[in-house]
């Protein structure tokens, strides 16, 4: 299908099911998506969150439906996408973007906690997925964001060995479903960032103001990310304008994967150009 340049960007026929929503960088990709044309589903546990969320986007103009949501639980996505079926009777695009993960020493870590974080970061995203593409695979068309993050390519350490276990699968489950889904015209892709402020990120920093600086000393950009960092890729993924990327693991990290671990933060004048 051609697009004229002008339209894009244009989200105003599609249907678009974000979870996390209520905070972060759900709330600013439900809010992005909403005002490029997109209905949006906003999932989430926090309903005051979705409910402010949702007063965002219609002052602005946009349609955003705020529905309480375990995205953890199979079933519950079952149900979720039944409901889909019968509101609006197609699903265009999936933002799977909520998820906890836990610290923990790995000689005290239990199969139990690794089996809560797999839980909530890969089988309940798995079963959105596979939800979201059956119908999109029945209609032709579609596309799936899972959010990842560098834990997915390389080792944090600090405590991260049960998240990054799982940010690892989130990658390989991104690849392996584009491969099988695109031939159908699903493209499944995922977004990987670095530290992005939100309250529990705040609480840490606060915690240890130590961590910080640690963080920005592999940021060549310089500044941590922030939620509405992710507006621009998420309306870039959910439109026609991403018509051929698939199965692509996309850092958003202000350059800190590029940056070798004993690499160090260049500045403008000091033997290079701005």
């Amino acid at each position: 299908m051609n697009h004229s340049p002008a339209s894009l960007f244009d989200l105003s026929t599609k249907l678009a099911v974000v979870s996390g929503a209520a905070s972060g960088m759900g709330r600013a990709s439900a809010i992005a998506l909403a005002a490029h044309g997109a209905t949006v589903v906003m999932l989430d546990r926090n309903e005051a969150g979705l409910q402010a969320t949702a007063r965002e986007i219609a002052a602005a103009g946009g349609k955003g439906v705020p529905r309480v949501h375990d995205t953890s639980d199979e079933e519950a996505a079952r149900r979720l996408f039944t409901w889909i079926d019968g509101e609006f009777g197609r699903v265009d695009f999936l933002a799977n973007i909520a998820g906890e993960g836990l610290l923990a020493d790995p000689l005290a870590l239990t199969s139990a906690q690794i089996r809560e974080v797999l839980e909530n970061l890969v089988v309940g995203r798995f079963a959105h997925c596979r939800e979201a593409g059956v119908r999109m695979l029945r209609q032709g068309g579609g596309s799936i964001v899972n959010t990842g993050s560098l834990a997915s390519l390389t080792a944090l350490g600090r405590g991260h060995i049960a998240y990054s276990m799982a940010m690892g699968a989130v990658a390989q489950m991104t690849r392996e479903l584009s491969t099988e889904w695109a031939g159908g015209g699903v493209r499944v892709n995922a977004i990987l960032p670095a530290q992005v402020r939100n309250p529990a990120l705040e609480a840490r920093i606060a915690a240890d103001p130590a961590i910080e600086r640690k963080w920005l000393s592999g940021i060549p950009r310089g500044r941590l990310g922030r939620p509405e960092d992710v507006q621009g890729l998420i309306v870039l993924l959910a439109s026609d304008a991403s018509a051929w990327i698939t199965g692509a693991l996309i850092p958003m990290d202000g350059g800190n994967l590029a940056m070798n671990a004993g690499g160090s933060i260049g500045h403008a004048g000091l033997g290079g150009n701005a």
